[in-house]
């Protein structure tokens, strides 16, 4: 493992279908503009290389830094892939887009708890204790089991994956900052609670 590897980027996928919630859940305002945008400017407070990863040919309006997608592949493990490749040695924060609440506190202690030595650090709710492989750190030297996970075995699942793996567990103060809005149901159960 080289120095390079401590070095930290941000990654906020956004190539998903959202076919669940009806609407592209990147374009859903909670906080006064798109989700994908909030996101993206609150993780680059902490992290100046933050991009959004997009399926080929997306297009994002308010940034540049933009990774594509480069597997022919479904699921966010190929915007993960996808990072690690067009940056090599480097590891990601990676959010998912419909996390309406995660917060400063919550991603700085993401940052502050990361562990360089595991593949990975991820949050946990308390209630399920399952990691959630997209408010995670993901090591650089994660590479090369996450490609044979992915390609080899052609899984797609990024928690089964975080599940085999020795990782870091950690979690966050309130179980609500992992809350994930992917349905109307859940959408509208955000907006109760953002008032």
């Amino acid at each position: 493992m080289t120095s390079t590897d401590n070095e930290l980027y941000g990654l906020v996928l956004s190539g998903g279908k959202s076919s669940r919630m009806g609407v592209d859940k990147a374009s859903i305002d909670y906080h006064g503009k798109p989700q994908l945008e909030y996101l993206f400017e609150l993780l680059k407070t902490f992290l100046p290389n933050t991009y959004v990863s997009v399926k080929p040919g997306q297009k994002v309006d308010f940034t540049q830094d933009i990774i594509e997608d480069l597997l022919d592949t479904s699921g966010p493990i190929n915007g993960i892939l996808s990072a690690m490749e067009t940056f090599p040695g480097k590891s990601f924060l990676v959010l998912a887009c419909d996390l309406p609440f995660i917060s400063e506190k919550t991603l700085q202690q993401l940052i502050d708890e990361r562990d360089i030595s595991k593949p990975a650090t991820a949050f946990a709710t308390q209630e399920t204790g399952l990691p959630e492989p997209l408010a995670a750190i993901w090591e650089s030297h994660a590479k090369a089991a996450l490609r044979i996970h992915h390609l080899d075995e052609g899984k797609n699942c990024p928690r089964k994956f975080l599940l085999n793996t020795e990782i870091k567990l950690i979690h966050p103060k309130e179980d609500l900052e992992l809350y994930n809005a992917n349905n109307p149901e859940e959408y509208q159960k955000a907006r109760e609670i953002i008032g």
